[in-house]
């Protein structure tokens, strides 16, 4: 019988201490995703992927080092953490490094709560092929658009499973459904190309393909006889999906490792004003449905709202 995966964990961990590992901690993931694209109305590609990966970090000390694999094997996991052993104690040392104490875990959250998995029979892959191509008719339609480059349609379901070898193991599963096209509006050398995309972890909560395949075409055809602008200074309007982006170049700024290796512009900022007194970023990993929420983070620790930036600080 296949072990589950807080088990398959369990006796990682259980190896990676008989080989001599001072601390470790697990993550493991068991993934089914299903992906078809469709052109010009016909089936282009369609592709399944199953498997488990497993992440096994060592800490010796103050160093500390990873290693991923996706062989359940007992073989395997022996191999797995004498590597990863013998990778930290080379390690350079990282004075940060090391697991949450117990009293720190998370020991109350409700993963049903924040509706990350759909419990509901998952779309079969006529089902998505549909959804794509439909999506890709739409675009079409739109009066200005001359292709299509292609639709696609995607869904995934994970168990995922964290455990330390201090006393912490938890997981929860979440599901996610895609619709995705790409229009092309012009001709020859004034070709414009543009796209819409959208998921959810729930199969249902998805735009339509219609609405998908529709605002693709319509930002292709916006694109159509775009002039470069003359020099000078202008207030500038970002599309969402430019501005999503610049908040992800702020928070790698200031992501711990980064900050430890001295290798990021904000290492020196905190508790400075790095944006304008009006704007604030607030981290919510509660609400319900969301891809970035949780119901722990990598450390075990409950995931819970805060303030990364408030009111300009960081």
């Amino acid at each position: 019988m296949k072990n589950s995966l807080s088990e398959s964990a369990q006796q990682l961990l259980d190896i990676a201490k008989q080989a001599g590992a001072h601390s470790a901690d697990v993550l493991m993931v068991d993934g089914t995703s299903v992906s078809i694209d469709v052109r010009e109305g016909e089936l282009e590609h369609a592709e399944r992927a199953e498997g488990v990966d497993i992440g096994l970090r060592v800490i010796q000390g103050d160093r500390q080092a990873s290693v991923s694999i996706s062989d359940l094997s007992k073989n395997a996991m022996e191999q797995m953490a004498e590597r990863c052993i013998a990778m930290a104690n080379e390690a350079p040392r990282d004075p940060y490094c090391g697991l949450a104490t117990s009293q720190e875990f998370a020991v109350d959250w409700n993963a049903e709560q924040l509706e990350l998995f759909d419990a509901s029979p998952a779309p079969t892959a006529e089902y998505l092929k549909e959804m794509a191509a439909r999506a890709e008719a739409s675009a079409l339609s739109i009066k200005g658009v001359s292709k299509a480059q292609g639709a696609s349609s995607s869904l995934s379901d994970m168990s995922i499973h964290l455990a330390t070898s201090n006393g912490f193991s938890g997981g929860y599963r979440r599901t996610s459904h895609s619709i995705s096209c790409v229009a092309i509006s012009g001709e020859g050398l004034n070709m414009e190309r543009d796209w819409c995309g959208e998921s959810h972890s729930h199969y249902g909560a998805v735009p339509t393909p219609e609405e998908i395949g529709c605002l693709a075409g319509e930002r292709a055809v916006a694109r159509a006889g775009a002039v470069r602008p003359p020099t000078g200074f202008f207030p500038v309007l970002f599309d969402e999906r430019v501005s999503s982006s610049l908040i992800g170049h702020l928070v790698a700024a200031i992501n711990g490792a980064s900050i430890v290796r001295g290798s990021s512009w904000l290492k020196n900022y905190l508790g400075e004003q790095i944006l304008p007194s009006n704007l604030s970023l607030f981290e919510d990993p509660s609400r319900k449905s969301m891809a970035g929420s949780k119901p722990f983070d990598a450390e075990g620790l409950l995931a819970k709202p805060r303030h990364v930036i408030k009111n300009g600080i960081l």
